[in-house]
């Protein structure tokens, strides 16, 4: 068994990663490496929950405020930086323990995606600049006439997975399917420890109902408008998350505050639902589940105990295969088996 080169909590949005994962991290003397793809934007902490300063000044953290709203942010750029934010953690002989409810990112480490051929900056743009113009059931079309085999997940993914599909495919001449299975992966694939938080759905509705209501009054509405003030739109790779657009929506006069906190508290939940469809098919057997009803401190001691549990198994079977080689290495090539 190789030995876990990083810890990590996973779970839907407003299951209660954050407190969970600062406790650990004390515990262990952990470093946190932010798994979210929108708590890597600039000016987006209401919206995202990213963790405040103060749990920053309690807890180095990785992953947060690297993209302005405008820039893309790929698994690809995740897995690249995760991949140095561990390594650098573990050279500190701390414990990088990835937190976040993104689950292709945490795929990237475990499972590498392919190195994507190089592009052409300025006719990529300009391609994607011509598709973003079409109307989203005119994307899907085309995803499905170029790349049938990832039509699926591409449109699954939205947008900007479609773009980057459609992008790929026609600026190389094969289609990023083919990439996929011929071309060179980011990476070794990385062992880790699993432990993903789970709610009823129930309970987990009523925890976003009051997140989004904690978040208006923390400010969301002003984080919002200073977006807007600043030249992003909802169109942007940050913006486009769920909550802004919908505060966005209502900023220009589209739609009611009211209605802005219903469709927001709808987009999350069935974004949650998705995020709970994931990880219950694509983690594996090994994950560790963690009640999220239960007292903070037996979620913190579920996953501190999976840590060292996995820890001292690993570290168990290398001192016996390390014996093991020093006494082969000590045995004369003559010597007789040892009898019953």
């Amino acid at each position: 068994m190789s030995p876990p080169g990083f810890l990590a909590i996973v779970g839907c949005t407003g299951a209660g990663k954050t407190a969970l994962s600062l406790l650990a991290a004390r515990e262990l003397d952990a470093e946190i490496i932010s798994m979210d793809s929108r708590q890597v934007y600039r000016g987006m902490d209401i919206g995202t929950a990213k963790a405040t300063p103060r749990e920053r000044a309690l807890v180095p953290h990785h992953g947060l405020d690297i993209r302005d709203p405008g820039e893309r942010y790929s698994a690809g750029d995740f897995g690249r930086d995760a991949r140095r934010w561990i390594a650098a953690i573990r050279s500190r002989g701390r414990v990088p323990l990835i937190v976040g409810g993104t689950g292709f990112f945490l795929r990237v480490l475990t499972d590498p995606i392919f190195r994507e051929p190089p592009l052409h900056p300025g006719r990529r743009a300009a391609l994607e600049a011509a598709l973003e113009s079409l109307p989203r059931p005119e994307l899907e079309r085309w995803v499905r006439v170029l790349d049938p085999d990832r039509a699926p997940v591409a449109i699954a993914g939205g947008c900007q997975r479609m773009l980057r599909t459609l992008s790929v495919t026609l600026l190389t001449g094969q289609k990023l399917s083919w990439w996929h299975v011929r071309h060179p992966t980011e990476g070794k694939p990385l062992a880790g420890v699993v432990c993903r938080l789970r709610l009823p759905a129930e309970v987990l509705g009523q925890r976003i109902e009051r997140r989004i209501r904690d978040m208006l009054a923390a400010g969301f509405l002003d984080e919002v408008a200073g977006l807007l003030r600043a030249g992003y739109t909802p169109d942007d790779p940050g913006m486009n998350g769920v909550g802004y657009r919908e505060m966005a929506n209502h900023l220009t006069g589209a739609i009611t505050l009211d209605e802005a906190v219903e469709r927001t508290c709808g987009a999350t939940r069935r974004y949650a639902k998705r995020q709970r469809t994931w990880f219950r098919h694509q983690l594996g057997r090994d994950v560790v589940k963690v009640d999220g009803e239960a007292p903070l401190e037996d979620q913190v001691a579920t996953v501190v105990d999976a840590w060292r549990e996995r820890c001292s198994v690993t570290e168990g079977a290398e001192w016996t295969a390390a014996r093991a080689a020093a006494d082969a290495s000590t045995t004369p090539a003559h010597a007789e088996p040892a009898h019953p």
